[in-house]
């Protein structure tokens, strides 16, 4: 008997994934393990991997659209299995080809297309009057629309609401008529090419008005005394760009973070002179070449081999400890901050480091990195080093433990052993460190020995 295919959780906590591509085309028998199904989460690309040979008999999601998990994306069976009438096989399994309506909000709900402000504010981008005008939600539209219910996907009406879109404003692209995510980023789009309307605020003064005299017989002169602007009224111009997926993910992770995980900082500073010289003995002649980066990674890595207490995470039961160290690193992506993870670290040559990291940022550009990338790991390393900063403390990145924030490099003045002032390479870090499952002494003696490797690169590359 035929089955049901559903999206998937594919993350933990997702409750909705795009799909993208359908590898196996339809009566194209799949085995096992083979990928029927790449869908997109907020960071990453995820292939879907059939559990058992089969053939897909009928697609039921078109790429492009946004499917909330456990809503059936195609129909399979078995391999030789023959499937005569596919719509009596759908309806037997319970599968209902229209999508379940959006109910309209309750009568009066004000729009927040115009962003209107509490004194009664109203921006003509919205339509919507002083009085409070209703929203164009709940209204039947021609198209995605039956009898005042709306269809779209979760992730379509979720970007529409954050956005303020009534969906008289959007059209659907998808099956039946649906409004989708890129319909709403359509209509977001347009919007803004719009000419941008100017909000005044009117700063009041403590009298309820303000009124000037006008002598009888003046051109244009009110039939009676009207209020003008105070001296200091301002005007401002702004542009609202919805909330993406992936900054909405980051968002409620750092808050999660900042919530409930105790942090607490220890910094230090490194002459790396030394470092600076073996990066460009390794560069001199190498194919691929490493950068401090790389070599700061791998210095992580040892430094969690020589104190393993930093080398964990908290769990709600237990300190979980780990025999391997698997280091995540921070990529500036177009959309938004991915933290691809770097599998045991401490055993991987640094070119190795060098090769992987250049796949991570390549795909991270085109958001092409995979879930199970992102997941793991027990310390993030962060550098904003490049842009010319000196010193900055990050947000953990749960579940990890620390997540160390590098600085630039800059050149300053030295006391010497000898008591004599030099000029020296100097790069300072801090690491923020969760204080459920590690205590100070412990943070201050990894970062006792990271300063040590840093010092004396040669322990990177042994």
């Amino acid at each position: 008997m035929p089955e049901l295919l559903r999206m998937p959780e594919v993350a933990a906590n997702t409750t909705e994934a795009t799909l993208t591509a359908w590898p196996v085309a339809e009566n194209t028998p799949y085995s096992a393990a083979d990928v029927i199904a790449t869908v997109e989460t907020a960071k990453a690309v995820v292939d879907v991997e059939a559990e058992a040979d089969g053939v897909i008999v009928k697609t039921l999601v078109t790429p492009g659209t946004d499917v909330a998990v456990g809503v059936p994306i195609a129909l399979i069976a078995k391999p030789g299995e023959r499937v005569d009438d596919i719509e009596a096989a759908l309806t037997d399994l319970g599968f209902a080809r229209e999508p379940a309506a959006v109910a309209a909000p309750a009568a009066g709900a004000v729009s927040a297309v115009g962003n209107a402000s509490a004194a009664g504010d109203a921006s003509a981008a919205g339509d919507a009057s002083a009085a409070g005008a209703v929203s164009a939600v709940g209204d039947a539209a021609a198209n995605g629309a039956h009898q005042g219910r709306v269809f779209a996907s979760p992730l379509a009406r979720r970007i529409a609401h954050e956005a303020g879109l009534g969906y008289d404003r959007l059209t659907g692209t998808g099956p039946n008529g649906r409004i989708v995510r890129r319909d709403v980023e359509r209509a977001i789009a347009e919007a803004s090419a719009a000419p941008v309307v100017t909000n005044a605020r009117v700063e009041a003064s403590s009298s309820a008005a303000a009124s000037v005299d006008v002598p009888s017989g003046s051109v244009g002169a009110p039939a009676e005394q009207a209020p003008i602007a105070s001296p200091t009224s301002t005007t401002a111009t702004f542009a609202d760009e919805p909330h993406s997926r992936l900054r909405s993910a980051i968002a409620s992770r750092l808050v999660e973070s900042k919530q409930t995980i105790p942090h607490f900082y220890v910094r230090g500073s490194a002459r790396v002179d030394a470092l600076l010289d073996v990066r460009a003995e390794l560069n001199a002649d190498a194919p691929v070449k490493v950068s401090i980066n790389d070599l700061i990674v791998k210095a992580v890595a040892q430094a969690h081999v020589r104190v393993p207490a930093l080398n964990v995470i908290w769990t709600n039961d237990a300190i979980r400890s780990f025999s391997g160290v698997d280091i995540a690193v921070a990529i500036a992506a177009p959309h938004g901050l991915v933290t691809p993870v770097l599998r045991s670290v401490d055993r991987m040559p640094v070119s190795v480091v060098a090769t992987t990291m250049r796949d991570y940022v390549e795909r991270a550009q085109g958001g092409r990195l995979y879930q199970h990338e992102l997941e793991g790991g027990t310390a993030t390393v962060t550098n904003l080093g490049m842009f010319g900063t000196e010193d900055f403390a990050a947000i953990i990145n749960p579940p990890h433990a620390s997540i160390l924030a590098v600085g630039a490099i800059r050149q300053e003045p030295v006391v010497t052993k000898k008591g004599n002032v030099r000029v020296r390479s100097v790069l300072r870090v801090t690491l923020s460190v969760d204080h459920r499952p590690v205590d100070g002494a412990m943070a201050a003696q990894w970062m006792r020995s990271l300063l040590s490797i840093l010092e004396q690169p040669v322990q990177i590359l042994g």
